[in-house]
């Protein structure tokens, strides 16, 4: 086995002290990781256009957007839903597990303990939280790092216990998560007519809508006039536990997920480990098995005029379950043909996947020069479809620079500098 880091990171096999530290030789490297992990990046920043471009509640909720969505029927919602939402930060986080292990088994072998990937984590942390406060609030670095340290604590279990802690626990979010369909259930089905205190509930949670959707009325406004002074403060002191509350919502995917792939990992599902056909006969029954649930759960909420709880529980209550088989069946998949993308197109994703942590935080700020009144100022003017542009635009920048960079240089911009600051020394960069 060879050893990589996280997917947003340079792949070290360091020991725990600097006088040890080397590059990853090339052969040293699990190649299907960097084609996955670039696949992932880029399929993320497709998740998160509208939420870019669009008030955050837009991502769920089309009547949020500022403009006509010019989604006729919802289809471009329903095709996103099935498709990317959820399933590129499921990838990304299963190989995140992968990555701890993969980087704690070459420090195991030198002796060292988990000292260094504790601050690692802590240094990711860092990085998430000015993410947050000073870049975009759909950070998920913060509440990776926040989960690593409790599946760090874990890298030593059974490979058995791993896989089934981590599929119970995911199975417990999708039981927790079943609670968000009763808002839906009484604000848009005739349950909510069924008795005068449901009718009552269902007048209050209507009202509920807009007192959430004024919540971000400030950072909308600041976001599409330019005033970034007033865009941080705000993020400051009304939406400083904003990073806390994610982890509570996503912690019951994330954690789970992490642990999956260090199991998975250890099993050989990543590095060849695992027959090819039955990787494509598993993978393509999670993909299709997955994506026609996801269809049946839009035509749901298209049944619903695609409302704020409708979309909410579509979302968070009902998609779990299987967007679990889709990310399995999607991973199996790649891992299957990623082998044999060996052209020019291949390599370039597999150098995006290689800068990943660069290209992630990159595309966030490349998205302000675009959104922000201060720069291109597009904050709430494109639709869907002109959102989609943008993400292909996107794609083309992050597959133009990556290699050429990565031939010149041993790592990404922001990969050298975690690194550096991981091991407090400066590294050189140049090949």
């Amino acid at each position: 086995m060879t050893a990589t880091l996280s997917p947003q990171a340079a792949e070290d096999v360091f020991g725990d002290t600097p006088q040890t530290i080397a590059p990853v030789a090339a052969a040293q490297r699990i190649d299907t990781l960097d084609f996955i992990r670039g696949l992932a990046v880029m399929g993320i920043l497709a998740a998160n256009i509208v939420a870019f471009g669009q008030p955050m509640d837009a991502y769920m909720y089309p009547a949020a957007f500022q403009t006509d969505p010019a989604d006729p029927g919802g289809w471009m919602w329903i095709a996103q839903f099935i498709l990317i939402d959820g399933k590129m930060r499921g990838l990304f986080t299963l190989l995140f597990g992968a990555g701890m292990y993969l980087f704690m088994e070459k420090a195991w072998a030198r002796g060292a303990s988990r000292r260094l990937q504790a601050w690692r984590l802590t240094i990711l942390m860092l990085f998430g939280m000015v993410h947050f406060f000073f870049i975009w609030t759909g950070d998920i670095l913060f509440y990776y790092a926040l989960f690593g340290f409790v599946a760090l604590a874990c890298l030593r279990w059974s490979i058995k216990a791993q896989l089934w802690v981590g599929l119970g626990g995911y199975m417990l979010g999708v039981l927790l998560n079943l609670g968000l369909l009763v808002p839906w259930l009484i604000v848009d089905t005739p349950f909510g007519e069924s008795s005068p205190e449901l009718r009552e509930l269902r007048t209050d949670m209507v009202a509920e809508i807009d007192k959430t959707l004024a919540h971000s009325e400030v950072p909308n406004a600041a976001i599409a006039s330019g005033d970034y002074a007033t865009l941080v403060t705000h993020r400051i002191t009304e939406q400083w536990n904003e990073p806390l509350l994610n982890a509570l919502l996503f912690g019951f995917e994330t954690l789970p997920l992490m642990l999956i792939g260090v199991a998975l990992y250890r099993m050989g599902f990543f590095s060849g480990g695992f027959d090819r056909g039955k990787l494509l006969r598993w993978g393509w029954i999670g993909l299709i098995a997955g994506g026609l649930a996801h269809f049946g759960i839009g035509l749901v909420v298209k049944a619903s005029g695609f409302s704020y709880y409708g979309t909410l529980a579509g979302f968070v209550g009902m998609s779990p379950l299987p967007r679990l088989w889709m990310v399995l069946g999607l991973a199996a998949v790649l891992i299957a043909y990623a082998p044999s993308a060996t052209g020019w197109l291949g390599e370039r994703v597999r150098a995006a996947g290689r800068a990943a942590f660069t290209n992630y935080l990159g595309t966030s700020v490349v998205m302000m020069l675009v959104f922000h009144g201060w720069a291109l100022g597009l904050f709430g003017q494109l639709n869907r479809p002109q959102l989609y542009i943008v993400v292909v635009l996107a794609w083309v920048l992050m597959l133009a620079w990556s290699k050429p960079w990565l031939d010149r240089y041993r790592y990404g911009p922001l990969e050298w500098l975690w690194r550096c600051l991981t091991y407090r020394t400066v590294f050189p960069l140049r090949k």
